[in-house]
């Protein structure tokens, strides 16, 4: 398959993304939060347990892993990136080694992991990854963002997407504005659009084929501490105009990142999007927490009851899969899994 069929069939309707590329750090933390020690068996039993089910082959069209993952060999002797295969799947890898302090602006971050880049992603296609994802993050206050902020972060990007297209990869493009803040919605509007139009000059810049590529865009929301909530209508209209206005056409897919919602929120808000999507953009989901808390919580009651912890994990890769194509509702979404 060429870069611009990769890119259709992780995103193709009514499949999205399931982001399990929780770094070490991360994923400690997510277990600990459900009294479960964090020991590479226990990672991979509950990822295993995940990428075994059914929801893989009927609602997820690809999975980013983490570095540990992708070397790992699942309990029946398939190496992770084959099972993933195997559930007609595509797997991918997260590049990037984090947020560093952005010198010249240090309580800003810019996005590393440049540096012998090459070389690794010759290694992971090799291991099987046929797509890869790098995370930007961008910070919403009174000072922020710098001019110097988007700019590096949307340099860096481009940079990455290069990168990974020499290697015959699809890059998933990933400038998160982030909710943390009191910022209405039409501050995020504001960020977000300079932000994206300053990714694509530097994406047109460095030469890359937007037909190969995946976007994975925040939506527009207010900050987590503002005052002034939104409804999921205006959510909806002014995330789609956005993205409208700031994203070339040729891009074949926008996966949005969850980015602190609820799996509830997550899911209403992809609907009521998809609902109005007038657009030839393939509008999905690249979740992680709201496509594996409520399994996350059930592993913790039994991590070896996989029946049960599938049973809650389909559930919400379903009700993703509905919201990808404006067919879902809360109805069907608190029926028992």
């Amino acid at each position: 398959m060429n870069l611009n069929d990769i890119a259709k069939k992780i995103c193709e309707k009514g499949k999205g993304i399931l982001a399990a590329d929780e770094s070490t750090g991360t994923m400690n933390k997510r277990l600990k939060s459900v009294n479960i020690e964090s020991n590479e068996k226990n990672r991979l039993n509950f990822r295993e347990t995940l990428f075994s089910s059914n929801a893989m082959k009927d609602y997820i069209g690809g999975v980013i892993l983490f570095d540990e993952t992708i070397r790992q060999v699942s309990s029946t002797g398939k190496k992770i990136p084959d099972l993933i295969t195997s559930n007609n799947s595509i797997p991918g890898i997260k590049v990037d080694t984090g947020a560093k302090p952005l010198a010249g602006s240090n309580l800003e971050t810019v996005t590393e992991g440049l540096d012998g880049l090459r070389d690794r992603l010759k290694e992971y296609n090799a291991l099987g990854a046929k797509f890869t994802k790098w995370r930007a993050v961008i910070k919403i206050s009174e000072k922020f963002p710098t001019k110097q902020a988007v700019k590096s972060n949307a340099h860096a990007l481009a940079r990455y997407a290069a990168l990974v297209q020499e290697s015959n990869m699809v890059p998933i493009i990933e400038p998160e504005v982030l909710m943390d803040g009191e910022h209405d919605i039409d501050r995020c509007y504001e960020v977000t659009s300079d932000v994206l139009n300053e990714c694509y000059n530097e994406l047109r810049i460095h030469k890359i084929d937007l037909t190969g590529t995946i976007l994975k865009p925040n939506m527009i929301l207010p900050g987590a501490n503002c005052k002034n909530k939104s409804s999921t209508e205006e959510i909806a209209t002014k995330t789609l105009d956005c993205l409208k206005k700031n994203v070339p056409d040729e891009v074949p897919g926008i996966a949005f990142l969850s980015g602190g919602q609820t799996e509830m929120e997550a899911s209403k808000n992809l609907n009521a999007i998809n609902k109005i999507n007038d657009t030839n953009f393939l509008m999905t989901f690249s979740y992680g927490r709201a496509l594996q808390q409520s399994a996350l919580k059930k592993f913790s009651f039994d991590m070896n009851n996989r029946n049960d912890i599938q049973k809650v994990f389909n559930h919400r890769a379903k009700m993703n899969s509905l919201s990808s194509k404006g067919q879902w509702t809360e109805v069907l979404d608190k029926e028992v899994a």
